[in-house]
């Protein structure tokens, strides 16, 4: 009887927790569909400002001023293994610890980086054909995404590394045990756009800090379709720009 009772009292602990983790990470939410981004703000009270906000992200870059003060990213990234993950919503990225980029004196580690299909980053109106987002955050809690535009032509060395441990279904990860470092990913002209913004997925949290890199980078057809096979649409619709500044460092 008392070996039934722990039984039946773990198996209510074990649901407790479950319950637990999907209230603590929100409501689910999708690309398309009613729990899509016309949708995300109504999903969940933590969602409100995918609906409400008045900073969001993605926008159209365009009419940026030139601004000769802003410092170029000092970027400090290491090489090593990744974690990749597929989270129902994009293939996450997880770097091994020590990655950082140096913003105005301030230091942001890397803390993980995921893709878009098609990109989100529109300039003029044309959006690329993916998008490459680098999460960072300070050690007071503000965001950092650099955001890399990915189009088709030749083949990029590090995504032939990592393509190979693409996780074909939701909760599913992979590991990638051969170095590589994220700095492989980024342009060779670090010129940028900027602006304030906010996370482009729930919750969609205001007061992020985007740096947009003016050069694109390519991926072969091959790379771009092995992605677009596990996420046809992962992208957010553009935002109202509501007359925020860009800025543009050449």
């Amino acid at each position: 009887m008392y070996r039934r009772l722990v039984q039946v009292g773990i198996v209510v602990l074990w649901v407790a927790l479950c319950a637990a983790g999907r209230a603590q990470q929100g409501a689910d939410w999708s690309y398309e569909g009613k729990k899509g981004p016309l949708n995300w703000g109504r999903l969940d009270p933590a969602y409100k400002a995918c609906s409400s906000g008045k900073e969001q992200s993605p926008i159209d870059i365009r009419g940026a001023r030139l601004d000769k003060a802003l410092q170029p990213i000092e970027f400090h990234y290491v090489s090593g293994g990744m974690t990749l993950t597929n989270t129902g919503h994009t293939v996450q990225v997880t770097p091994p610890a020590g990655s950082y980029i140096v913003v105005g004196g301030v230091r942001y580690d890397l803390v993980q980086f995921h893709f878009h299909h098609p990109g989100e980053e529109a300039v003029k109106g044309k959006l690329p054909d993916m998008s490459l987002h680098l999460v960072h955050k300070s050690a007071d809690g503000k965001i950092v995404v650099v955001a890399v535009r990915l189009n088709e032509g030749n083949g990029n060395a590090v995504l032939a590394g990592l393509w190979p441990h693409l996780p074909k279904t939701a909760g599913a990860t992979d590991k990638m045990t051969d170095s590589m470092s994220p700095a492989g990913l980024l342009p060779t002209d670090r010129g940028y756009w900027t602006y304030e913004g906010s996370l482009s997925a729930p919750p969609c949290t205001e007061g992020v800090l985007w740096f947009v890199f003016e050069q694109q980078v390519e991926i072969s057809r091959d790379q771009l379709r092995a992605f677009g096979a596990l996420y046809k649409v992962n992208s957010r619709m553009l935002q109202a720009p509501r007359g925020r500044k860009i800025e543009a460092s050449e």
